[in-house]
């Protein structure tokens, strides 16, 4: 709990920001939800600096929206702005989002995993029936980038080391994760579920920790399995406590205590900013680490970053979910 203390008080200055990120012209980039929120905040910085930037998720009608909101703010850049129709809740749905994707474009260079539901409803399911933060926040994402892989080794391939990344959404509320992050059905002996499916808590805060806990351990074995043979960069992030419309379906009352504790938005595209972007986080001994606010390498719970049977297994299980859609 020291930790995560200090993911929420006491943090410094942002190391990266508009103001010395090199300039993007040239490379592509996909920011899923980046049309709210620190989403947003981030794809204002990398239009800023004359990225193509994909502002990927359901509506297009708001995406467009921030597009002429960020083409204003920023009339001089020689940047792309583009939409990119997602829904990460319906897996059925992905492929044809990565294929519309790469028949636009031969190149991606940094991937942000940013798009999330937070404390939804109880009993929200997903079209695959699925428990919604679980799907949304994890398998969407986990598909995603499964499938947009050939295209990040391509680009690694014929880019500078340590510049092409993955980067996944996080949260503080990892702290609050079940033991070791996840929690199998298997796990629990009164359930004997043979397929190992991660545990449904039915408590929304509880399914929410374990699915941002789960984010991290996705980060760390797509490393593991992915990263390091193709030159990619995958790493976790707390974007720190933020005001954005995650909050959306908090009670009155929880809404009160979380006013008290965030921050402006923009301070969470800086935290990722650093995820995706910073020299230090490229680095050989660095890749795979755990980030947050507002960009710096911070401790995951010990329990979570050391579980790497539980990673494995919880890998394999996105792969099962995910197979007949891929």
């Amino acid at each position: 709990m020291k930790d995560a203390f200090f993911q929420c008080f006491f943090i410094g200055t942002p190391p990266l920001t508009e103001k010395n990120l090199p300039d993007q012209t040239g490379r592509v980039l996909i920011v899923t939800g980046g049309y709210a929120g620190c989403g947003k905040e981030l794809s204002k910085i990398l239009y800023q600096k004359n990225g193509t930037v994909y502002l990927a998720g359901r509506s297009k009608d708001k995406a467009l929206a921030a597009m002429a909101e960020i083409n204003t703010l920023h009339p001089s850049s020689d940047g792309r702005l583009e939409f990119l129709q997602l829904d990460l809740a319906d897996l059925a749905s992905i492929k044809a989002s990565v294929q519309d994707f790469l028949a636009r474009e031969t190149r991606l260079d940094v991937l942000t995993n940013n798009a999330g539901i937070m404390t939804p409803p109880k009993g929200s399911l997903t079209p695959t029936s699925h428990e919604l933060q679980m799907g949304t926040n994890c398998l969407g994402p986990y598909l995603l980038t499964h499938l947009l892989t050939p295209l990040l080794q391509k680009t690694a391939a014929a880019s500078p080391p340590g510049s092409v990344r993955v980067t996944w959404a996080a949260s503080l509320a990892t702290a609050f994760s079940p033991k070791g992050g996840v929690t199998f059905d298997d796990d629990d002996p009164k359930t004997n579920n043979a397929a190992s499916s991660p545990k449904v808590f039915g408590d929304r805060h509880t399914d929410y920790a374990q699915s941002k806990a789960c984010n991290a351990l996705l980060a760390r074995e797509y490393q593991a399995r992915r990263g390091d043979a193709a030159g990619i960069v995958s790493n976790a992030w707390n974007p720190g406590n933020l005001q954005s419309e995650l909050q959306r379906h908090q009670t009155f009352a929880e809404r009160v205590v979380t006013k008290a504790l965030i921050y402006p938005t923009v301070l969470g595209a800086y935290t990722e900013l650093f995820a995706g972007w910073s020299e230090a986080a490229g680095e050989e001994g660095n890749r795979g680490r755990y980030i947050g606010p507002w960009g710096r390498f911070v401790v995951l719970r010990r329990d979570v970053a050391g579980n790497e049977v539980g990673a494995k297994r919880f890998w394999e299980w996105c792969e099962r979910e995910t197979g007949r859609y891929q």
